[in-house]
C-alpha cells in the first residue's frame, strides 16, 4: 500500500470551530480526546452505553478541567469552552447523526468494536470520516465492520491524550487520500502532530514502545540490573535525548561508522538479534556516515551541524533544569 500525501491545510472545506466530531466511548481515553478536539474549537458529542453514563463521564471532564487550570496544565477559560462545545449524547445514533468525523475509543475487544463501528457507520453520514482508538487491532479487520470502509482509519491517540503531542494516523488498504489528509488536519487543528504508518502489528508506536520494554525485561530477568537501575539509565541517557530527537537523528549524529562497528560488537554475544540492518549497512558502505559527512538518514548539510550540536546541548541543559524543577517523580 502507498500511502498518500496529505494536502496542505488550506485545502480545507470545513473549518475547525465549524467541525462537528463525535467520541464514542467516553472513558478515560475517549474522554481525554474529546477534550482535546473541543478545547481545538470542534463542536464534540460525548456517547457510551447509555445516556447517564455520557453525561456522568461530560461533568466528570469538567471537573478534570478545572484541576487541570489549578494545576496549571490547561490555560484559563478552559472549562468554559469545554461547557461550550462538548455535549452528552443519549446514544451513539444522536452523537454521530450529523458529525463530520466521527472517533471510536471502546474496549480494545474486537466483537465490541465491530458492534460499536456498525452502529457508527450506519448511523452516519455516508461522507464522515470514521477513526478507531486502537493501539493493536489491526484497522483493517475494523473495517469489515464499516460500510464505505475507505472513509475508515486508525486515530490513535496517546496517554494521557490532553498531554501527549503525537497522533499516529493508520490507513488501510482502502482508506482514501481524502480521509488521511482530513484526518491530519483535523488532529493538526487540536495542536497535536500526527505520523502515517503502515496498517501492520503493533504500528509503530507500540512495536517500538513493546521492543524496549522486552529487551529491558530480559535484563532484568537474567540479573544483569534491577528494574530501578534499567529505568534510571533509560531517564538519564538515551532516553534524556528522545524529547527532542528520534532515533534516526541521534544515529546520525552519533556517527553511522560508529553504530555499523556497535552492531559488529553486540553481534559477539547476539548474533541474531543485533544483526545490522541493511539500510544502516548501504549507508555506511556509500560513505553517508551522519552530520559528519552531511548525509545519512536525514541528510543535515555538514555547514548546519555546528547549529544542531548547539540546539542538542542547549536542549539538554534546559531538560535537566527542568527535572530539577519539578523533582523526582513520585513513585518510590
Amino acid at each position: 500500500m502507498t500511502i498518500p500525501e496529505a494536502p496542505a491545510a488550506s485545502e480545507s472545506t470545513v473549518p475547525a470551530a465549524a467541525r462537528k466530531i463525535a467520541v464514542v466511548g467516553s472513558g478515560y481515553m475517549g474522554g481525554g480526546i474529546a477534550q482535546v478536539l473541543a478545547l481545538g474549537g470542534a463542536r464534540v458529542a460525548l456517547a457510551d452505553v447509555s445516556a447517564e453514563i455520557a453525561q456522568k463521564n461530560f461533568d466528570r471532564l469538567l471537573v478534570e478541567s478545572d484541576q487541570f487550570i489549578a494545576d496549571g496544565l490547561f490555560p484559563e477559560g478552559s472549562t468554559e469552552i469545554l461547557k461550550q462545545n462538548l455535549w452528552a449524547a443519549k446514544d451513539i445514533e444522536e452523537a454521530v447523526a450529523d458529525a463530520d468525523f466521527i472517533e471510536e475509543c471502546v474496549p480494545e475487544v474486537l466483537e465490541i468494536k465491530h458492534q460499536t463501528l456498525a452502529r457508527i457507520s450506519a448511523a452516519a453520514r455516508p461522507d464522515a470520516v470514521i477513526g478507531s482508538n486502537t493501539s493493536t487491532i489491526s484497522i483493517a479487520s475494523l473495517a469489515e465492520a464499516v460500510a464505505l470502509p475507505e472513509r475508515f482509519l486508525g486515530v490513535h491517540f496517546s496517554n494521557p491524550s490532553p498531554f501527549i503531542p503525537g497522533v499516529e494516523i493508520i490507513p488501510h488498504a482502502e482508506t482514501s487520500a481524502a480521509t488521511v489528509a482530513a484526518s491530519r488536519e483535523l488532529v493538526h487543528a487540536a495542536g497535536k502532530q500526527t505520523a502515517v504508518v503502515k496498517d501492520v502489528t503493533g504500528f509503530v508506536l507500540n512495536r517500538l514502545q513493546y521492543a524496549l520494554f522486552h529487551e529491558a525485561a530480559q535484563l532484568v530477568e537474567q540479573g544483569i540490573a534491577t528494574a530501578d537501575d534499567v529505568d534510571t539509565l533509560v531517564r538519564t541517557t538515551f532516553g534524556f535525548r528522545l524529547p527532542f530527537f528520534g532515533p534516526f537523528a541521534i544515529a546520525d549524529m552519533a556517527g553511522l561508522d560508529v553504530y555499523n562497528f556497535c552492531y559488529k560488537s553486540l553481534q559477539t554475544g547476539f548474533p541474531e538479534r543485533f544483526a545490522t540492518p541493511k539500510i544502516l549497512s548501504d549507508l555506511v558502505e556509500a560513505g553517508k556516515l551522519g552530520t559528519k559527512t552531511g548525509a545519512g538518514f536525514l541528510n543535515v548539510p555538514a555547514e548546519r551541524t555546528p547549529e544542531l550540536i548547539a540546539y542538542r546541548n542547549k536542549a539538554y541543559v534546559a531538560m535537566q533544569k527542568l527535572i530539577e524543577e519539578l523533582g523526582p517523580a513520585p513513585i518510590n
